[in-house]
């Protein structure tokens, strides 16, 4: 019997989004400031806040789908936000590891599809748009982005395809970005492996 698709240990480190940043960031995809690792304790959370400033978002590390997500932007909120994203966390994913991120209040949710196979060669298949979401949930995925240049497109899929044959990715892939409409800077979020 022959498996298609990812490796599982790939699947894994994939699936904590704290172990997949560290991953994209020593391959030298753009990653928001934050957390390098899991909260460890809230006053840690607290000088991580001041430093990187308000607002920030709490997401969960096994998280997906909007779950164990929290928008922080007053400090006082801050301790009950992570105990209240943990506890989600640890219902939806008996995981109540969270980490905290720069919150980008004007951005967008770019996805990019890779294709890679056993001998090393990957594509990408162009983006999607995935910014028009209730709760943290995508709703409308439109393919190309109506935003983003040909330039930040370029370098949004090089960054996929240099990830992926970085971890030896095989079969279909999705690498997730945020686009910051502002500056047009984009960040590397995720990777969800696919079958």
């Amino acid at each position: 019997i022959k498996f298609i698709g990812p490796s599982s240990k790939l699947i894994g480190e994939m699936g904590d989004k704290i172990q997949a940043k560290k991953i994209a960031k020593k391959y030298g995809l753009p990653i928001i400031e934050g957390s390098e690792g899991g909260v460890q304790s809230v006053d840690e959370a607290k000088s991580l806040c001041k430093e990187i400033g308000y607002p920030v978002l709490i997401k969960a590390a096994a998280g997906g789908g909007g779950k164990g997500m929290r928008i922080v932007v007053d400090k006082k909120d801050l301790k009950e936000s992570i105990a209240s994203a943990q506890r989600e966390a640890k219902s939806g994913f008996d995981d109540e590891r969270v980490f905290i991120e720069r919150y980008v209040e004007k951005s967008r949710h770019i996805e990019i599809q890779i294709l890679g196979d056993v001998h090393g060669n990957v594509v990408h298949l162009g983006e999607r748009e995935c910014s028009i979401q209730r709760r943290h949930q995508k709703i409308i995925e439109e393919s190309p982005s109506p935003r983003i240049n040909h330039q930040v497109r370029a370098a949004m899929g090089d960054a996929a395809v240099k990830l992926a044959k970085k971890i030896k990715y095989q079969s279909a892939g999705t690498v997730e970005f945020l686009f910051d409409d502002k500056t047009e800077e984009f960040w590397f979020l995720e990777v969800n492996t696919r079958l």
